[in-house]
């Protein structure tokens, strides 16, 4: 399937959704957000605890983060470059990381010394990147859910007077 398609149909299922535009709204930028995360395996289950604390929609963040998937290929790019942004904001003097941090052997990934050198960083990147993201696609969901919403009632209002109406 391209990935025109996947977007499509995934966006579909986030119009079908029956709460409000808000809801739905704050659900798409929850799932973002947290697609955004270097928190492998803990993505899907970080979004649906924070739509539920926030009372967003639930389904919409996981919709979200699962259309957050389509960027898949770009995530090793996007994961440098908010690696560079929080090793650059945590230094003191502000400076980029020498390149090739990254190459680090296998074992040393593992080690709780690599998560706070290059895990501090990535995660603090990550969530100054997501941010702006994740309130951008509130309210362009929003927005949209709003315009589907309204379509859908005017459609229902000139449909339900025909019904009504015995002929």
């Amino acid at each position: 399937m391209n990935p025109r398609a996947w977007l499509h149909k995934h966006s579909l299922k986030l119009l079908a959704i029956k709460d409000t535009p808000e809801a739905i709204a704050g659900g798409v930028a929850i799932g973002i957000f947290f697609g955004f995360t270097p928190l492998f395996g803990l993505k899907t289950l970080s979004a649906i605890v924070f739509a539920w604390l926030s009372g967003s929609n639930i389904l919409a963040a996981v919709i979200a983060g699962t259309l957050h998937d389509i960027v898949l290929p770009f995530m090793p790019a996007i994961y440098w470059w908010e690696y560079e942004v929080g090793y650059y904001l945590l230094n003191d003097p502000h400076r980029l990381p020498p390149f090739g941090k990254f190459g680090l052997p296998l074992h040393a990934w593992r080690s709780w010394a690599t998560f706070l050198t290059v895990g501090k960083p990535m995660l603090l990147g990550s969530v100054l990147c997501a941010a702006p993201l994740a309130a951008l696609s509130f309210f362009v969901s929003k927005r949209i859910v709003q315009r589907h919403q309204l379509k859908k009632q005017a459609q229902e209002a000139v449909i339900e007077p025909e019904e009504t109406n015995p002929s």
